[in-house]
């Protein structure tokens, strides 16, 4: 028995005459009839009662039809899925993100998968770098987006750099920094300055071109991974935010939050990669988050936002 003499079966019965069905299935009369036989011959009953010039299905034979209707539609569904798979348009991918990744792509990942689609299983995983890297190695994760000067290198990763996404002070609107044109290390210290945490080639940027009091050490008084609290924080009270423009882009559009004129401008952008296994077969979904990803953060990578005053 075999799929393609269930076909064969179930076309004889939607239309009643051997040369409709045959020709439907671009088959010879005798070569349709021969199927329907061998069908018959391993099951070991009759399914058609040839009368006279008609064709009556037996009570068995309509049994047979209903089953191979079911099996015939399962291995639709299966090939269907089979190339919804290859396109990425169904599965699951697993993806880790460190905090500055997470503001920028988080809403609009879910919001975009939710939408364009639906039937991909996505799972974000927030988390410091070495946790994601880890579970990346575990194959719990299928890719990271991550800060790639905080990742340490390895052979059996695959890094894809990202651009650049600039980085800024931040503050409220009607934030007593607002009132001055240019803003030293020195002023912006009097009040706290809120961060996620940054990597050793950041600090050294940020003593580079602030001095000592520029070392994240002695600069960031507030530190957390979840950047939307910190800005939440900073939308709220006198801190000030360390950290991509992009990631504060509703609330700077909408004028809650400015960006301040340093008197030395900061220099650095944060720099995020995505990162796979070396020679482990992807998740076809994985091709259409990439390319989300990629996408999303070249616009990032665009936004800077005027300066305050």
């Amino acid at each position: 028995m075999n799929l393609s003499q269930l076909n064969h079966l179930i076309a004889l019965y939607e239309l009643g005459s051997f040369s409709r069905a045959a020709e439907r299935l671009h088959l010879t009369q005798p070569a349709l009839s021969r199927s329907v036989q061998a069908l018959e011959a391993e099951l070991g009953v009759a399914l058609i009662d040839r009368v006279g010039k008609r064709n009556e299905f037996t009570q068995f034979g309509k049994t047979v039809v209903a089953r191979a209707r079911r099996v015939a539609h399962e291995a639709d569904e299966l090939k269907r899925s089979a190339v919804l798979l290859r396109e990425g348009a169904m599965g699951s991918v697993r993806i880790g993100l460190s905090s500055g990744p997470a503001a920028l792509l988080m809403v609009p990942l879910l919001k975009f998968m939710a939408n364009a689609y639906p039937a991909v299983h996505l799972s974000l995983v927030q988390g410091p770098i070495a946790m994601q890297v880890a579970a990346l190695h575990d194959k719990a994760l299928d890719a990271l987006v991550v800060d790639s000067r905080a990742l340490v290198p390895a052979v059996d990763l695959q890094v894809e750099q990202l651009p650049d996404v600039h980085a800024g002070f931040l503050c409220r609107s009607g934030h007593p920094l607002c009132s001055l044109e240019r803003i030293t290390l020195a002023q912006l210290v009097k009040f706290p300055v809120a961060s996620s945490p940054l990597s050793d080639e950041v600090a050294r940027a940020l003593v580079e071109r602030y001095g000592p009091g520029g070392h994240p050490d002695s600069l960031v008084t507030l530190r957390c991974e979840h950047l939307a609290s910190l800005l939440e924080v900073t939308l709220q009270t006198d801190a000030v935010y360390l950290g991509t423009l992009a990631s504060a882009r509703a609330a700077l559009d909408a004028g809650l939050l400015v960006n301040l004129p340093m008197a030395m401008p900061l220099l650095s952008s944060a720099r995020y990669a995505l990162v796979s296994l070396l020679g482990r077969t992807e998740p076809p979904a994985l091709n259409i988050v990439r390319r989300f990803v990629v996408d999303q953060i070249v616009d990032c990578s665009t936004y800077q936002p005027p300066l305050s005053g």
